[in-house]
């Protein structure tokens, strides 16, 4: 148990150090255990007092998370509608996403204002395609929590999880090869900054429809590349 203890104290200050954020994916355990200098067996009792203390989160198949688990999270991924093609997806998030933003807008404090603007800032500041979409999926979901809805939270989580299928992602990455890391650090954060502005006015309407345009956008962008191909 004093091992475990002590381990413990040294996992919170390695992380502290490391500069991980809330909601971010921690090493490996092996990459975990070997800075340490502990067994995995070891690490995995510390890491359960900590999950049990609501500093980190695990999720089945992608790891440990720093920070509580956010509401609504756990949502099986496995019973994802595997054929959805791209243009159903849009249409399902056209017919969900508006509706987050407005609720996000009619609730959301100053602190919910701040962490979605941190969250544009950050997608503005991304410089690769792979970091363009996460932190993209990042914003989207961002939305979610702030409505304090498991359920929205869980939808949105469902939907994300249909965009990482093959026919969305062939698509996504012809796209984006068209169009350019600067499309999204430039366009597509402008947009997203417009939808936080409403959210920070209370506009509901304004960000239902700033959500919708920037939805149609996407939307747009992604035939024009199927037409070009």
């Amino acid at each position: 148990m004093a091992r475990v203890q002590q381990v413990l104290l040294d996992l919170r200050g390695l992380l502290g150090r490391g500069g991980i954020g809330a909601g971010e994916r921690l090493p490996s355990e092996r990459e975990l255990s070997r800075q340490l200098g502990c067994s995995r067996q070891t690490l995995r009792a510390a890491l359960d007092v900590m999950e049990h203390a609501g500093e980190i989160w695990r999720h089945v198949g992608q790891g440990t998370f720093y920070g509580p688990r956010p509401l609504g999270h756990p949502i099986r991924e496995n019973i994802l509608v595997h054929g959805a093609s791209p243009d159903q997806l849009m249409q399902a998030r056209l017919t969900l996403e508006p509706s987050v933003a407005a609720e996000a807008a009619r609730i959301a404090s100053p602190q919910a204002v701040a962490y979605l603007l941190q969250l544009v800032r950050k997608g503005r500041a991304a410089t690769t395609r792979g970091a363009c979409e996460q932190l993209d999926a990042a914003f989207h979901r961002g939305l979610a929590e702030v409505t304090g809805n498991p359920i929205l939270l869980g939808l949105l989580d469902y939907l994300a999880g249909v965009r990482r299928h093959t026919a969305w992602q062939r698509e996504w990455e012809a796209t984006y090869r068209r169009l350019g890391v600067a499309e999204f650090t430039d366009h597509h954060s402008a947009q997203h900054q417009a939808v936080v502005t409403c959210i920070s006015a209370g506009d509901a309407a304004g960000a239902a429809h700033a959500m919708r345009r920037h939805l149609d956008t996407v939307a747009d962008a992604m035939r024009a590349t199927g037409a070009q191909s």
